[in-house]
Parts: structure tokens; sequence; C-alpha cells
């Protein structure tokens, strides 16, 4: 289930967040210290929504900023029930994004190199339609850019 984030929520998703396997696979691949992530939250909490997984317990985050997306999982708290988490987010957020948000068209940004979700999100529709360098903490890489349509 997906549900909008609360703002008591902050310290909760930092420790996903700054996970070794998240951050080696994110746009922003430097550990996040607690104020630089307080000071994000206070610009974006309200586009957060929380992943919970069937026992109800917070699992993950969706980010829509207008018709892109990104999100991340506890993969600490998950464990082997991570590729099952991903998936169900995945499904979650495209019915979020083309049910309640209204979107036409839903993207997002993958490095190449994070080759099991670049295959999620083909599983889901989604289509490579570009890559492009970027710099991501000072060393540049690949980007793929995804989206599917409604």
């Amino acid at each position: 289930m997906l549900r909008p984030a609360t703002y008591a929520e902050r310290d909760l998703i930092l420790p996903w967040r700054n996970h070794e396997s998240v951050r080696a696979v994110s746009l922003t691949t430097h550990e996040i210290k607690p104020e630089e992530h307080a000071r994000w939250w206070e610009k974006r909490w309200r586009d957060v929504l929380i992943y919970e997984d069937d026992a109800g317990t917070p699992a993950g985050v969706v980010i829509f900023d207008g018709n892109t997306w990104s999100f991340y999982l506890d993969a600490a708290g998950l464990g082997d029930r991570l590729l099952f988490a991903w998936m169900r987010l995945e499904k979650e957020a495209v019915d979020y994004a083309f049910g309640p948000l209204g979107l036409e068209t839903l993207g997002g940004e993958t490095l190449a190199d994070n080759k099991q979700v670049l295959a999620l999100h083909r599983r889901f529709g989604f289509k490579e339609t570009r890559r492009y360098e970027r710099l991501v903490d000072g060393e540049m890489k690949t980007v793929v850019w995804t989206e599917r349509g409604k």
C-alpha cells in the first residue's frame, strides 16, 4: 500500500536512503547527513509516499515530481522479501500515477549499471527513451531515462 508520509517519518526513512545498496544505485551516492536530510524533508515531505508491506510496516518511499518518479526501499528491513517488495511497490506506484495523480505519462532516471531496476521497469511497461551522461557526486555516470504511458 502507498500512503502519504507524515511529517514525523522524517527520521524513519533516512537509514533506508543511506543503506549502502541504495546509495550505490542512486543519483546521490554520498551518505546523507541528518542536517541535509532535514533540509530536504522540510521542502519535499508532502511529495513523499510511504510504501507499507503486507503487515502494514513502512518499508519504502515513492516520490513523484510532476510526471517523474523515484523510489527506494528499506533494503535491510525487507531482507529476502526485497524482490517481492520491489515488484509490488512498482505496481502500486504506476497505479497511483495513472489513478489518483491523473498522469498520462510517467518517467524516471536509472543509472545504466542498475540492470535489476531497468529490468523491473521493462516488466511494468517502461521503455528506454534516451541515455545521457550526468555528474553523480563528482563522477560521470550514464543515466537511462525510461517512460511509459497510461
